[in-house]
């Protein structure tokens, strides 16, 4: 993960663009990109501070306030589908993806396996083999 510039060299880059020289000099000048020189001197302009924003922390989802309602429907009926989640959902205002639904669930700790061994299974249409067609018609006719 990348790292904030330090607050020197943001001081210097402030300093260089105050006494008069541009945004593109001062990235030129101090190394670095001119996007950064910019956004450093409208974020100083706007609120008077050069310190870097906070990174990482928690980050707010707009379905924390279904959550009642979310863990609600998956515990009536275990088998809804994360579409069907999202109409709902619709249904009361709020409009988010699928998937979106299914990573807020894994992420408070809700699993869904299809079967207990989590393998896979068969084709609806498949079916067993006739007795006797499997190799021991020759047994039956000696």
């Amino acid at each position: 993960m990348t790292r904030s510039y330090s607050l020197d060299l943001r001081e210097r880059v402030a300093r260089f663009v105050e006494e008069g020289g541009s945004c593109h000099a001062a990235a030129a000048h101090f190394g670095v990109s001119v996007s950064f020189a910019v956004k450093l001197m409208a974020a100083f302009r706007r609120s008077g501070s050069l310190k870097a924003k906070p990174e990482g922390g928690w980050r707010y989802s707009k379905l924390d306030p279904h959550r009642d309602f979310l863990i609600g429907r998956v515990a009536e009926k275990d088998d809804i589908t994360m579409p069907e989640l999202a109409a709902e959902l619709a249904g009361h205002g709020t409009v988010v993806a699928p998937s979106s639904i299914s990573r807020w669930l894994i992420r408070n700790g809700y699993r869904f396996k299809k079967n207990a061994a989590g393998q896979r299974t068969g084709p609806i249409g498949r079916r067993r083999r006739t007795p006797g067609l499997d190799g021991q018609a020759g047994e039956d006719a000696a």
